[in-house]
């Protein structure tokens, strides 16, 4: 027999006419043979063919759980409290080494500008309807973003009387962003969106009314449509859609409940069934057990003038009616003091057991709330707001792993919202010259680089985490400007306000002499003087 040279592959010859045999797939998850997974056989869409068709109806359900479901409209409030919370300010940092600044400089130019975008983002100008700040809007947008899977906001120019700025944001619900009839055919339509050879936004279409406004007359004509082009012809942006792009070629963002939508229904039904159960059977004491007619039975009991009852009662459904009515009855008797029954001879009175609430039912519901918590990215203790079964350890554990996630929406949002607004601010500010941006332009990444302050994630145990502060400022491993942010401070406002507080403690003799010496102003002694002469 031939040897074969090891190393090379073994080549099969198969005789005319022969087929090869049919092998099993190398992957169990590619398997046809298996009896559960033989008959799934998704498709193998792009982004846009997975989503875009199923999105209607995935954002309308997303939206009546969170309306129906307690647990999910808490998830949504948990995303807006710890990503974005009750803090927003401006930090800007601007690149002093591209535009040639010393560091002093910097520091000035970005305290101006902190405070003049104070004045617009703190206040109602920056809002089209003159109804909420920079907070509010963005709070809304992460609302949106987690029902709807992405908010959409259109920037405008409305000047007003006594105004100080002229931009602002107009709310748009991700709804109106739709492609208008006649189109849907085009290549470059994009569920509302259309796009450009590479796949980047031209323009959005978006609807005049909501179409699911009943306020307003529904109009599906092409004039219903507006075309806003994504930038101006010199690149201020038209739109800001603030959505997450999944996949390769994602143009639209799907809500936060898509992947456990089904859960969170049959969990509510699950657990609307178990509690109905128990008060209808809390409402039973006991079941008197005879041979004789209701009506027989209310007779011995002395209740056969009872509202309810009828003589001759003929069917199952009036007999079991009339026992119940009677039975309430007495029980009420019950309550108003002892009662005495005679029971008709071969009757007696069991005592009802329901066999609710289930004993199982704590259990169960708590391995389903943790597969849902797994899919929106925060911990169970987190997403029920239960911390009692929890040591520190544990809940330190937990709450560092969702504060990973918390740190990623907070930069998403930095990236693809808040900073698109900084920018479309500051071209304002520096075309009006209250902000001194020479060319700006050019160099705008130098002007406009910044970060944010949201706010703090407070402590689970303040003495050790402050403690664990001060080591890494005093190892220089950290800056007060990181500790003070992750606590949602500002670190310059700590320091002045500081400062105000010594001095006026020291003014009304509250300081030791040490902590006074170290304030007052050094003075020089004459031996010191001489020697410096």
């Amino acid at each position: 027999m031939e040897s074969i040279p090891a190393g090379k592959p073994r080549v099969t010859h198969l005789k005319a006419g022969a087929l090869p045999a049919v092998q099993a797939a190398a992957h169990t998850a590619a398997s046809a043979d298996d009896h559960y997974l033989q008959t799934w056989s998704p498709l193998a869409g792009s982004a846009d063919a997975d989503l875009i068709p199923d999105l209607g109806t995935i954002v309308s359900r997303s939206r009546d759980v969170a309306r129906n479901s307690g647990i999910a409209a808490g998830a949504n409030q948990t995303y807006k409290d710890n990503i974005v919370g009750h803090v927003l300010r401006l930090v800007s940092k601007p690149d002093a080494r591209l535009l040639g600044w010393e560091p002093e400089r910097a520091a000035a130019w970005a305290r101006e500008t902190e405070a003049e975008f104070r004045t617009w983002s703190e206040t109602t100008e920056c809002d089209a309807t003159q109804s909420m700040t920079l907070l509010g809007l963005t709070t809304q947008a992460m609302s949106a973003a987690f029902l709807n899977g992405e908010a959409l906001a259109i920037p405008i120019w409305q000047g007003r009387p006594n105004g100080r700025w002229g931009t602002r944001l107009q709310m748009v619900e991700a709804d109106r962003l739709s492609t208008p009839p006649g189109r849907e055919s085009q290549e470059n339509m994009r569920g509302g969106i259309e796009v450009d050879r590479y796949g980047a936004p031209v323009a959005y279409w978006i609807r005049r009314r909501h179409p699911g406004d009943r306020y307003q007359l529904w109009d599906y004509g092409p004039e219903a449509w507006e075309r806003i082009p994504a930038f101006t012809p010199w690149g201020r942006r038209r739109v800001i859609h603030l959505h997450d792009k999944e996949r390769t070629g994602q143009s639209r963002g799907k809500p936060a409940l898509t992947a456990i939508l089904k859960q969170f229904v049959l969990s509510g039904l699950y657990g609307t069934a178990e509690l109905e159960s128990a008060v209808s059977n809390s409402k039973i004491a006991a079941v008197i057990e005879s041979g004789l007619p209701p009506e027989s039975v209310a007779q011995l009991l002395g209740l056969s003038g009872v509202d309810g009852v009828e003589s001759g009662s003929s069917t199952a459904q009036d007999s079991d009616a009339s026992a119940f009515d009677i039975w309430n009855k007495q029980v009420e008797g019950f309550k108003s003091g002892g009662a005495f029954l005679s029971l008709p001879l071969g009757a007696r009175i069991n005592g009802f057991r329901p066999q609710r609430p289930n004993t199982a039912f704590e259990a169960f519901m708590a391995t389903v709330l943790k597969h849902m918590a797994a899919g929106l990215n925060i911990p169970y203790e987190l997403l029920l707001k239960d911390f009692t079964q929890t040591n520190y350890s544990s809940a330190r554990a937990a709450l560092l792993e969702a504060w990973r996630f918390f740190h990623g929406r907070r930069r998403w949002l930095m990236d693809y919202w808040l900073s698109p607004i900084y920018e479309l601010w500051m071209e304002e500010a520096v075309n009006r010259a209250m902000i001194d941006a020479p060319d700006f332009y050019a160099r705008r990444y130098g002007y406009l680089r910044s970060r944010w302050i949201f706010a703090g994630r407070g402590y689970v145990d303040p003495t050790k985490e402050a403690k664990g502060a001060q080591i890494r400022l005093d190892t220089a491993i950290s800056t007060l400007e990181t500790e003070c942010a992750e606590q949602g401070l500002d670190w310059e406002e700590v320091l002045d306000q500081r400062k105000i507080e010594r001095d006026a403690m020291a003014e009304r003799g509250l300081l030791d002499q040490a902590e006074a010496s170290a304030l007052a102003p050094a003075e020089t002694s004459p031996e010191t003087q001489e020697a410096a002469a």
